[in-house]
Parts: structure tokens; sequence; C-alpha cells
């Protein structure tokens, strides 16, 4: 496997994330959610736009690059007193199960450590049982379960989980 760089996503890196993101979406999420949903999540949630106003409003992105290219991301914020949101993980599909993903959670966690958050939180799909299996493993936990409208006829099931920060 090529050597994997972690570091903080570029301005200019913005449309690649929306591509990626739209790739892992549409092979991922059919048969979780409907393809309308995919549509409608998508052009709420990744625009470039939309990535460079958090990423100018001090959120955290970090890229993970191989040779250059982006291969994956991580999204993260502030949540609450304490807790620090893993909002975005996504890898691409032709480099799942290399570690990246781990790579990507070990680095927002240890900088949300850094910050004096005390945990990492994070909301999955109730029937993403491959990610729910990869937070598991990462040691997260479930701590309860969220319904949310998201407006557009359609809604969000999901798990909040947690992990302690060190």
């Amino acid at each position: 496997m090529n050597e994997i760089e972690i570091s903080p996503l570029r301005l200019n890196e913005a449309e690649a994330v929306v591509d990626l993101a739209g790739r892992v979406w549409r092979a991922h999420y059919p048969g979780i959610i409907t393809p309308e949903q995919i549509d409608y999540m998508l052009e709420q949630r990744y625009r470039p736009v939309l990535v460079r106003q958090f990423i100018a409003r001090g959120d955290l992105w970090l890229a993970a690059r191989a040779e250059g290219v982006l291969v994956g991301f991580a999204h993260g914020h502030p949540l609450a007193e304490g807790d620090y949101k893993l909002d975005k993980l996504y890898v691409d599909l032709d480099w799942q199960r290399h570690g990246i993903g781990g790579a990507l959670i070990r680095e927002v966690a240890t900088r949300a450590s850094r910050r004096g958050f005390t945990r990492l939180v994070l909301r999955v799909n109730r029937q993403n049982q491959q990610a729910i299996d990869a937070y598991l493993k990462q040691g997260f936990t479930v701590a309860t379960l969220v319904m949310e409208d998201i407006g557009g006829g359609f809604v969000m099931d999901d798990y909040v989980m947690v992990k302690a920060l060190a």
C-alpha cells in the first residue's frame, strides 16, 4: 500500500471532497436510504461552498492523501461542553479496509483531546452496519437513538455513538 499522508484539507480540495462523498454515498447507501434521500442529503451537505465555509469558521477538516490524491477525509467541530463531533468520515471505495478511517479517527481524537474535549461523538444510520462495526472497532459505543426530520420528506434514523478521549 502507498504511504498515506494525513494533514489539513486545502481549500482547493473542496471539489474533491464533494466528488469523493458522492461516489461513496451512491455506492454505499442504496438499500439503506432511498436514492432520492441520497441526492437530497448530498445537496444539503456536500457543496464546495459549504466545505469552504466550514473551513473558514475554524472546523477541523483532515485529508488522507496517497501520492497527493485525496483518498479520504474527516470533518469535526466542537459540539457541546466536553464533546467534539466527528461529523463526516469517508474513505474512497478502493482504499477502504486499509486503516485510513481509523487513522483519521485517531487524528481527530488527538486534536480534540489537545483542545480539552473529553468525548468524540458521531451519528450513524442505524442500518449502516459496516460503519457501525468500524466505529465499534475504534472504541465507540452506542449512546442513544435519534430520529430527525431533515426536510424534503426525509428522516435520519441514527445511533449516536461516543468514544471517551484520554
